[in-house]
């Protein structure tokens, strides 16, 4: 885990270095300002001499001058090198996102993605500026304090030593019983995430059936379970604060009290015993040495706050595609024939059932083929294998004569565009919408996809026509429009292979003919695959694929069909009767 996250350090190990070289430099510098502070005391101010006062003085004012350069200059590179690995680790689980296959992104949701792209990243960013900075100034200043003290005096030095094994041993008592909190917290952020994204999304359906206070209800609960375990965790973190001003005020007392009788018992002689000035030094390695394992303690609960949070980084970072290339891909896709031998498939490995099951289909290049099929009948999960967004389990896919899986994938996609039903419009501009289809489409390409997707008619009648904005997911304009634009915007790619996942469902039977009747006039060497809940949408076409419970349960013409395969007559008898055929 760790070296995996090293790596995202990159470009910015030359800022991470210099911010321990500072941190060095202001450790040493304010490590001999405890000494010569005892020398001004004993040999200038017990002295009476002014003159010793004075030099000692400017030499202790440029060395905390120093010490606050090199401490802001720290601070400056730490800043920079924490914040630049954030930037890096986010880059790095975005561009690993992106490769994710649809089963990788199944694995992890939105908002767990979410969560671990901004406020994981943020915990490992704050961890490792206090390692750089903290971690390693306090050791130094602990060994380099120890160092001097013993060279003041070895008797009172010792009562570090005695403090030090209590004070640690207390801090890993409290951090051990914390850790599983915070691996408990953030799982728990993950479900905040999802309530809330899941709100926002469909805050129309709240509203619309009233379920403002059942949704409250399910905030606050995870809320409070957030709220219970913080606490929980903070309760324990809170003995770390007595712990240490028990440790010091014992060192305190200590120090005085046999430091004073070490003063008196010498007449305050430097020479022969212990000094006033010393003593005042003494003390001071003494703040320094406590207060550096009281950092020593923050970096370390932040340590635990970020490990839970750096293994759910590591685990987006070191997810892999199970979809990949082989080793010499196809990058040529010579036309849009399709079949399908002997296929199974399933979402999980260990599924009960096939979600398709011994699937034998052949589609010609530029015929127009209709699936139709019940709610549950595996539709979308055939033609997502085509563009090869899953892998079968068993038997083979074949795309103008070759297996799916010999192709580049990217190749294999650009001649492959779907439509699905809930297509998503993105930010921006209808032509930048468009654009997504292919970034170099000219104004006529535009105009002409969309008069074939029968989206010019109602586009033109905007003010600002094709630079019309779209809000964030199509919300100023209808389903139906929606659609339509997205069937356009997948004509731009010119594919081999169009699939339309019941991608008119939205729009009247009326305009649901004239789009196909253009698909045919228009793009009539495409292979197209039509999925649809109406039987007017498919029964113009070549062929049309009836499925049942994941598997074919007859493939023929209309006309044929309704002669042949009960499923799809009682479809047809029971739309007809509503007038869901009449045209």
């Amino acid at each position: 885990m760790i070296k995996k996250l090293i790596a995202s350090i990159r470009q910015y190990k030359k800022e991470s270095i210099l911010t321990s070289v500072y941190v060095t430099l202001e450790s040493i510098f304010e490590i001999l300002i405890p000494t010569l502070m005892a020398y001004l005391i004993d040999y200038g101010i017990n002295k009476e001499d002014m003159s010793y006062v004075l030099s000692m003085g400017l030499i202790l004012f440029i060395l905390a001058i120093i010490s606050l350069l090199t401490g802001f200059l720290a601070g400056r590179s730490a800043a920079i090198a924490s914040s630049g690995f954030a930037r890096n680790l986010r880059r790095d689980m975005f561009y690993n996102v992106q490769k994710f296959s649809f089963s990788n992104i199944d694995k992890f949701s939105a908002a767990s993605i979410i969560t671990r792209l901004t406020t994981d990243v943020t915990n490992v960013q704050n961890a490792y500026q206090m390692l750089i900075r903290l971690a390693v100034r306090a050791p130094m200043m602990i060994v380099f304090a120890l160092i001097f003290s013993f060279r003041i005096n070895i008797h009172l030095s010792v009562i570090f030593l005695a403090v030090i094994p209590v004070l640690g041993t207390g801090l890993w008592l409290i951090m051990s019983r914390v850790h599983p909190i915070f691996v408990r917290v953030f799982n728990t952020y993950d479900r905040l995430n999802n309530v809330v994204q899941e709100n926002l999304h469909g805050i129309r359906v709240v509203k619309s059936y009233i379920r403002e206070d059942y949704e409250k209800q399910k905030f606050t609960g995870i809320s409070q379970s957030i709220f219970q375990d913080f606490s929980k965790a903070e309760k324990r973190l809170a003995f770390t604060m007595p712990l240490m001003q028990f440790c010091l005020y014992v060192s305190m007392l200590l120090l005085s009290w046999f430091g004073a009788k070490e003063i008196i018992a010498c007449n305050n002689n430097p020479v022969i015993g212990l000094s006033t000035g010393e003593l005042t030094s003494l003390i001071t390695y003494a703040l320094q040495i406590l207060m550096s394992l009281m950092m020593i303690a923050m970096v370390l609960v932040m340590i635990i706050i970020s490990r839970a949070s750096a293994e759910r980084i590591v685990e987006i970072m070191t997810e892999e595609s199970n979809l990949k290339n082989g080793e010499n891909p196809v990058y040529k896709v010579k036309d849009g024939a399709v079949a399908f031998e002997n296929v199974t498939f399933t979402y999980a490995q260990k599924a009960d059932k096939p979600v398709l099951d011994g699937i034998n289909l052949s589609i010609a290049s530029g015929e127009t083929v209709g699936i139709l099929g019940g709610t549950g009948s595996s539709k979308s999960s055939l033609v997502q294998l085509i563009p090869r967004l899953y892998d079968v389990v068993n038997g083979k896919i074949s795309v103008g004569g070759v297996d799916v899986r010999n192709y580049d994938i990217e190749s294999l996609r650009n001649q492959v565009a779907m439509v699905l039903q809930k297509n998503v419009l993105f930010s921006g501009t209808i032509k930048e919408n468009l654009r997504w289809g292919n970034e170099n489409a000219t104004d006529e390409e535009m105009v002409r996809a969309c008069k074939i997707a029968q989206a010019d008619g109602f586009i033109t009648k905007f003010s600002d026509k094709y630079d019309t904005y779209i809000e964030q997911g199509g919300v100023n304009v209808s389903g139906g429009q929606k659609q339509r634009i997205c069937i356009a915007r997948a004509l731009l790619k010119k594919p081999k292979i169009l699939i339309l996942d019941d991608s008119t469902s939205a729009v009247d039977t009326k305009t649901d003919r004239s789009i196909r009747q253009a698909l045919q006039t228009d793009i009539p060497n495409t292979t197209k695959i039509i999925i649809a809940q109406r039987v007017a949408s498919v029964q113009d076409a070549d062929k049309i694929v009836v499925l049942d419970d994941g598997k074919i349960n007859a493939v023929g013409k209309h006309a044929e069909l309704l002669k042949t395969c009960d499923i799809y007559k009682e479809v047809y008898e029971s739309q007809n009767k509503g007038g869901l055929l009449h045209e």
